[in-house]
C-alpha cells in the first residue's frame, strides 16, 4: 500500500457509496466530493498513501460506516428523547436567547389565556338553565323621534300574555329594586344591612322557568302568598348564621315585613340574575299600587322584567306579531309608539341596548389582541432565530458531515422551541392564575381562578404549545437546516441562505405597526375621556354631595334641610329626584300649549324645589326660576325644549302651559336655562323640564365648602342619625357618579394601556433581535470602514437610517388603520373630539423614542467597538 497514489475521486465515490448510509447520500455527497477532489490535487503531488481516503470516511465513524445493507428504521423515542437533552442544553448555554424568548412568549401568552378565560366566562352566561334555548326576555321598543331600547315592559303585559296566548309553557313576572334597606329585629335590636343587588317581587313561575333550585321550603308554594320571601345560602349566612332562617322575619326599609319561607342554593357567578332576596309578587301593591295595577300601560319603569319559555315549536316572530295588538288596544294615543319584542337569554349579557354588560364585538376585540399579541411573539423567535443562525451555522456544518439528516437537524430545532413554549406556557398558566383578581377588578367581572382548570382552557393551552412551536419554529428550522456543509464550516454563508432580509423587516414592521395601532387607540380614548371629565357640562358638579332623602314626611325632610344648612360647610341644599345629570331619570311624554297631541320626543323631567337652580349653578338665559312650592305650579324648561318645539325668540315662550304625566302636571314656563348635559357624552342633550314636586323627591343635593367637605359630612351624618336612627346614612359625590357614565371606556382604556405596553415590549425585543442580527452581518465591515477613517456617527446611521425606515413604513400602515377604528369608535359619542394630526405625531415620535432605547445599546456597543477585534472575528 505504501507509495500508492490517493483513490482518484470517481473511484472514491463509488467506495463511499459502497459504505456510506444510503439515506446521508442526498445531504452530504456532493459536499464531500468537493472536499476530497481539492485534498486529492494537493496529495498528488506526494505519493500519499490510503491514510487520506480512510481518514476521509472515518469522519462518518458514529453508526454510519458500514456495510450496505437495507435501510433500518431509528428508534422513535431514543431520537426524541436525545432532541430533548441536546435541545434543554442548548438553551441552558444560551441564557439570554432562551431569557429573551421566553419572557416574549410568557407575556403574550398570559394575556391569550386571561383573554380565552374572560370570553369562556362572558359566554357562559346563563347557560345551565334547562331548556334555555327557549327562554326569552320581553323587552321593549320606544319610537318617538328616535328609537330607545329598554330591558322591562309595562307590569300588566306578562299577565295579559299569559291568560290570552298559548305561547308561552311558563310567564314570569319580576320586579327588580336594587340598593335596598333590609331590616332585621333581633332581641329587639334593629339591625340594617344594605343590599346593593337588592331585592326582588318574582311570581312563583319564576322558578320553574330558570333552574335555581330551593334547597329548604317547597318551590311550588314558597313565594304563593302574600309577604313570603325566599333568601339564597349567602344571606341565610349573613342574616342569621348557623340559626334556622324558616319562619323568620324580615323587612325592606321598615316598610313591608316578610316571612322566609325558603332558602335557594347560592347562584352561580355567570348569571345576570343578580337579586338574592326573592318576595311574592302578591305583596307589589304595599310597595307601588300604580305599578301593581293590571292598567299600568301609560309607562315603563326600569326594573320590571318579563320572562317566558316558549313551547315547542313556537317561532318568536309569531309571538312577536301578537304583541302589535296590544299597542293598539292599551296605548292607542300615545305618540310614544312600543314594539315589543323577544330577547333571547343567550343574548341578554351581550346586547348594550338592553343593558348587557359586555358587547360582543368587545369580546371579538379582545381575541384579535391577543391574536396579534401571539403573532408579535412568534415573530420575536423568528428574527431571534434566524440571528442566532450564523453562530449556529458551523454547528449545523459539523453534524452533516457526521452523519446528521435534515430531518434529524429539522426536528431538533423544533423540539427547542416546544422547550421554550412549553416552559411559557407553563409560566403563563401561573401568571395568569395570579393576574385572575387583577382582571376581575379591571372588568367588574367575576371569573374564578380555578377556571384555569376548565378543561376548554387545558385543551387550548396545549394547543397553544403546538401552535406556536409550528408557527415560530417551522421558518427559522427550514434556514438552519438548509445550510451546505462545506459553506458551513468555511464561514461563507451568505444572508440570502440565512433567510430573506426582507421577511424580517416585514415582520418588525408588522410588530411596530400593531403597536402603532395601539398607542394611536390608547390616545384617543385617553383624550376623550379627559374631554369628557374635563368639559363644562353646564352646571356644577364638584363639591357636590348627593345624601339619600329618607322615608319621612315632608315636613321632616324640609326640617333636616334647615338643620343641614345650619352647618358652616354648607352652602346651599336642594331637595331633588336626581342631579341634573344622573343614570336616574323619569322621561314623559308632554303635551305644550294648545296642541291637542302630546310631542314626539321624551322630555327628562327634573323634579326640584326652588333651591335646584342655585345649588348646581344653573343658567337662566330668559325669564326667572320658580317660586317655591310643593306641587307643579311653574315650570323652568332647557335651551334644547324650545328648540325641539321649534321656538328660538325664548321670551315667547314664557307664559305657555306644559302638560306632563297626562296632564296631572301642569305650569307655565316661567325660565329657560342654558343647555346642561343630563347624561354622558355618549347621548344629545335631552329636553328637559324643571318643576317643584314634593312626593317624588328623592335626594338633598348639598354643595359643600370644598376646604372642610369631610368634616361637614361627619356633621351631616349626626344630624341624620338624629333624626333617622333606624335608616343608614347614604351619600356620594357627584362627580364621582358621573365618572360612573364612562366605566366601560376605563376598563377599555386599562385595557389598551396594558396591551399596548405588552405589545411595545415585544416589539422592543424583536427589534433586539433584528439589530444583534445585522450587528453580527456588519462586524466586519464597521471594522474596515473604522480602519478607513469612519466616523461613529457614520456607522451608528447605518443602523439607524435602516430602522428609521421600519418604523416609518410601520407607522404608514399603522396611521390610516387607527384612524379608522378610532373614529369608527368615536361615533358612539354625541359630543367627542376630532382626530387631530398631534395624535399621530405622538405616536410617531413615541415609536422612535422606543426604537431609540431598544437599539441603543447594541447600536453604540457596535459602533465603539475596536476595529481589530471586529476584524479579528472574522
Amino acid at each position: 500500500m505504501k507509495n500508492q497514489q490517493p483513490i482518484p475521486p470517481k473511484l472514491f465515490l463509488r467506495f463511499f457509496r459502497w459504505f456510506c448510509h444510503p439515506g446521508m447520500l442526498d445531504y452530504i455527497e456532493g459536499d464531500l466530493l468537493e472536499v476530497y477532489e481539492r485534498n486529492y490535487k494537493t496529495l498528488g503531488k506526494r505519493k500519499a498513501d490510503w491514510r487520506f481516503t480512510c481518514d476521509v470516511l472515518l469522519l462518518f465513524r458514529p453508526g454510519i460506516i458500514r456495510p450496505r445493507k437495507p435501510y433500518e428504521s431509528t428508534n422513535t423515542f431514543g431520537m426524541y428523547q436525545s432532541h430533548f437533552k441536546i435541545g434543554w442544553r442548548r438553551l441552558l448555554r444560551n441564557k439570554e436567547y432562551s431569557l429573551i424568548n421566553t419572557v416574549g412568549l410568557v407575556l403574550s401568552l398570559t394575556c391569550c389565556i386571561l383573554i380565552v378565560a374572560l370570553i369562556n366566562h362572558h359566554t357562559g352566561f346563563d347557560d345551565f338553565h334547562f331548556k334555555q334555548d327557549r327562554i326569552y326576555r320581553i323587552v321593549t321598543e320606544q319610537h318617538r323621534e328616535t328609537i330607545s331600547y329598554t330591558n322591562s315592559v309595562p307590569s300588566p303585559l306578562g299577565n295579559v300574555f299569559r291568560e290570552n296566548h298559548s305561547y308561552g309553557e311558563e310567564v314570569a313576572r319580576m320586579y327588580h329594586e336594587k340598593d335596598v334597606m333590609i331590616v332585621l329585629e333581633k332581641n329587639g335590636e334593629k339591625i340594617l344591612f344594605k343590599e346593593p343587588n337588592g331585592f326582588a317581587f318574582a311570581e312563583p313561575s319564576f322558578f320553574d322557568i330558570f333552574n335555581f333550585p330551593l334547597l329548604i321550603g317547597n318551590q311550588k308554594t314558597a313565594i304563593t302568598d302574600p309577604n313570603t320571601a325566599i333568601i339564597t345560602e349567602n344571606i341565610a349566612k349573613k342574616y342569621f348564621g348557623e340559626e334556622n332562617p324558616i319562619g323568620q322575619v324580615i323587612s325592606y326599609d321598615n316598610k313591608i315585613p316578610f316571612t322566609i319561607t325558603g332558602v335557594l342554593k347560592d347562584f352561580p357567578v355567570n348569571t345576570d340574575i343578580k337579586p338574592e332576596i326573592f318576595v311574592s309578587y302578591a305583596s307589589f301593591k304595599d310597595f307601588n299600587s300604580w305599578m301593581a295595577s293590571e292598567n299600568a300601560w301609560g309607562g315603563i319603569t326600569g326594573g320590571m322584567y318579563c320572562y317566558t319559555r316558549l313551547r315547542e315549536g313556537v317561532a318568536p316572530e309569531e309571538v312577536e306579531k301578537s304583541f302589535t295588538q296590544y299597542v293598539k288596544q292599551y296605548r292607542p294615543n300615545s305618540k310614544n309608539v312600543h314594539h315589543y319584542r323577544l330577547q333571547p337569554l343567550n343574548e341578554v349579557h351581550f346586547d348594550g341596548r338592553y343593558g348587557g354588560v359586555m358587547e360582543k364585538s368587545d369580546l371579538w376585540t379582545l381575541a384579535a389582541i391577543g391574536l396579534f399579541l401571539l403573532i408579535t411573539a412568534s415573530v420575536n423567535f423568528i428574527n431571534l432565530a434566524t440571528a442566532q443562525a450564523l453562530k449556529r451555522s458551523k454547528e449545523v456544518g459539523v453534524r452533516k458531515v457526521l452523519g446528521s439528516f435534515r430531518s434529524q437537524l429539522f426536528w431538533q430545532f423544533i423540539v427547542e422551541t416546544g422547550l421554550i413554549t412549553a416552559f411559557s406556557v407553563f409560566f403563563a398558566l401561573l401568571a395568569a392564575y395570579l393576574s385572575v383578581p387583577i382582571v376581575n377588578s379591571y372588568y367588574h367581572s367575576q371569573v374564578p381562578q380555578d377556571i384555569l382548570l376548565n378543561p376548554i382552557l387545558i385543551l387550548f393551552s396545549l394547543g397553544l404549545i403546538v401552535l406556536i412551536t409550528l408557527l415560530a419554529g417551522i421558518y427559522p428550522a427550514m434556514i438552519l437546516t438548509g445550510f451546505k456543509p462545506v459553506l458551513a464550516l468555511k464561514g461563507k454563508i451568505t444572508q440570502h441562505q440565512l433567510g430573506s432580509f426582507n421577511t424580517r423587516r416585514s415582520l418588525i414592521i408588522t410588530q411596530f405597526a400593531i403597536s402603532q395601532v395601539l398607542i394611536i387607540g390608547m390616545i384617543v380614548v385617553m383624550h376623550q375621556m379627559r374631554f369628557a371629565r374635563q368639559a363644562d357640562l353646564g352646571f356644577q358638579k364638584e363639591s357636590i354631595v348627593m345624601v339619600d332623602i329618607g322615608s319621612d314626611s315632608l315636613n321632616q325632610q324640609k326640617s333636616l334641610k334647615t338643620e343641614f344648612l345650619r352647618l358652616p360647610g354648607v352652602e346651599m341644599i336642594s331637595m331633588c329626584y336626581a342631579a341634573p345629570a344622573s343614570t336616574s331619570n323619569w322621561s314623559n311624554s308632554i303635551r305644550f300649549d294648545q296642541d291637542s297631541e302630546e310631542v314626539n320626543f321624551r322630555t327628562n323631567m327634573k323634579l326640584a324645589d326652588a333651591d335646584y337652580l342655585q345649588t348646581f349653578n344653573l343658567e337662566l338665559v330668559a325669564g326667572r326660576n320658580i317660586y317655591p312650592s310643593d306641587t307643579v305650579r311653574e315650570v323652568v324648561v332647557n335651551e334644547a325644549l324650545l328648540e325641539k318645539l321649534g321656538i328660538t325668540a325664548y321670551d315667547e315662550a314664557l307664559g305657555k302651559i306644559v302638560y306632563a304625566n297626562g296632564g296631572s302636571m301642569a305650569g307655565p314656563i316661567v325660565g329657560v336655562v342654558k343647555n346642561f348635559h343630563d347624561q354622558s357624552f355618549h347621548n344629545e342633550i335631552s329636553a328637559a323640564l324643571i318643576a317643584p314636586a314634593s312626593h317624588m323627591y328623592a335626594s338633598y343635593a348639598i354643595k359643600l365648602n370644598g376646604k372642610s367637605a369631610l368634616a361637614t359630612l361627619k356633621d351631616l351624618e349626626k344630624l341624620w342619625k338624629k333624626q333617622h336612627p333606624d335608616q343608614l346614612f347614604e351619600y356620594s359625590f357627584l362627580d364621582e357618579d358621573i365618572s360612573k357614565f364612562y366605566e366601560a371606556e376605563d376598563r377599555m382604556l386599562k385595557g389598551i394601556q396594558v396591551f399596548s405596553f405588552i405589545a411595545i415590549f415585544i416589539g422592543c425585543l424583536g427589534l433586539y433581535g433584528l439589530v444583534s442580527f445585522m450587528v453580527n452581518q456588519k462586524t466586519k465591515e464597521i471594522g474596515i470602514r473604522k480602519v478607513l477613517g469612519g466616523e461613529t456617527t457614520q456607522i451608528i446611521w447605518i443602523f439607524g437610517q435602516e430602522f428609521l425606515l421600519l418604523i416609518g413604513t410601520a407607522f404608514l400602515i399603522a396611521a390610516p388603520i387607527g384612524w379608522f377604528l378610532m373614529n369608527n369608535w368615536l361615533q358612539d359619542f354625541s359630543f367627542k373630539i376630532k382626530l387631530e394630526g398631534w395624535i399621530f405625531l405622538i405616536t410617531l415620535a413615541s415609536s422612535f423614542l422606543i426604537m431609540a432605547v431598544s437599539v441603543g445599546y447594541q447600536v453604540l456597543k457596535a459602533a465603539f467597538i475596536n476595529p481589530v477585534v471586529s476584524l479579528k472575528s472574522e
